[in-house]
């Protein structure tokens, strides 16, 4: 994969997350995805923020759809830079990518703000890129989290 397709990829994943176009970022995931936000330790078996596959993508955009998760009534007003992107291996048809990002969140209560380092297996599928699996590591998830109920 090349760097600059890959870095695209990234900046066009961001901005529908924090448009909140759910569908066209719901389209971005392989069948067999996993997307992972860990609470405090690096084992998928304990606690989790998120641990989705692609079915539990799919539910929780339908959540998000019907304008009654309260905790996203109204919509967070999102915005996150993506920087510091790195290719970090390459592996048959798969690439691991790395880059950190600072998100915004303003809500009715304030604005808050959300940073962490995500790390994404990313595949071509039919000659465009897609998301096999994404983590993201908050750099504060040792902590007691507020709500996330918005796509990170």
């Amino acid at each position: 994969m090349e760097f600059a397709a890959v870095e695209q990829f990234l900046y066009r994943e961001a901005r529908l997350a924090d448009q909140h176009e759910y569908r066209a970022w719901e389209s971005l995931w392989t069948d067999d995805a996993r997307y992972w936000v860990p609470a405090g330790s690096d084992d998928p078996s304990d606690m989790s923020v998120l641990f989705d596959n692609r079915a539990r993508i799919s539910t929780r955009i339908r959540q998000l759809e019907t304008g009654k998760r309260h905790a996203q009534v109204p919509l967070s007003m999102l915005c996150r830079v993506v920087s510091n992107v790195e290719l970090i291996a390459t592996d048959g048809e798969e690439t691991v990518v790395g880059a950190n990002f600072v998100l915004a969140e303003s809500r009715e209560e304030g604005l808050r703000t959300w940073v962490g380092r995500t790390t994404y297996v990313l595949r071509e599928v039919d000659g465009d890129i897609r998301m096999a699996a994404k983590t993201v590591e908050l750099v504060n998830r040792h902590e007691p989290l507020p709500t996330l109920a918005f796509l990170i």
